[in-house]
């Protein structure tokens, strides 16, 4: 079986009736941890995007409190996940503004949580972030650059 390209799957989506249409997104849901939590995303959360931010912050302050940090290898790894989770809500809303915002969150969180002067791998994980931040925000309206601007000059 070969896998069809967006736009052929645009227009075969086109011509199934409305009726089959809820039972293919079921059924994609079904199959796919991110499917259903990308679709729980667009059914409940995308009208409200100021609380989708909140209670993803929420969550990335829960992560980094259980974070392991027994080891730099496990801090690192712990980090990695959490940057993982960070990135997939980031995809799920496709906004570079809540792109922006979790990023600082995270960086902020990071700084708070994990000491990380002298850890190399550690550090460049935060300064790639702090990079992604920088690019993004240049994406932004100038009011919106200015503020987040404001807001990452004390991370680094």
């Amino acid at each position: 079986m070969t896998k069809a390209s967006l736009p052929e799957l645009r227009r075969a989506i086109s011509n199934v009736p409305s009726g089959e249409l809820p039972e293919l997104c079921i059924r994609l849901a079904r199959f796919k941890k991110e499917n259903k939590e990308l679709l729980s995303y667009l059914l409940f959360e995308a009208d409200d995007e100021p609380e989708y931010i909140r209670k993803t912050k929420l969550e990335i302050e829960e992560h980094f409190s259980d974070l392991n940090r027994s080891t730099p290898y496990m801090t690192k790894k712990g980090i990695r996940k959490i940057l993982t989770f960070t990135n997939q809500r980031i995809r799920y809303s496709g906004q570079k503004r809540t792109e922006v915002e979790l990023l600082i969150h995270f960086c902020k969180s990071f700084k708070k949580e994990v000491p990380f002067r002298y850890n190399i791998p550690i550090k460049n994980i935060y300064l790639r972030q702090v990079e992604k931040i920088r690019k993004t925000i240049t994406l932004l309206h100038e009011d919106l650059q200015y503020d987040f601007n404001e807001e990452i000059k004390g991370l680094g």
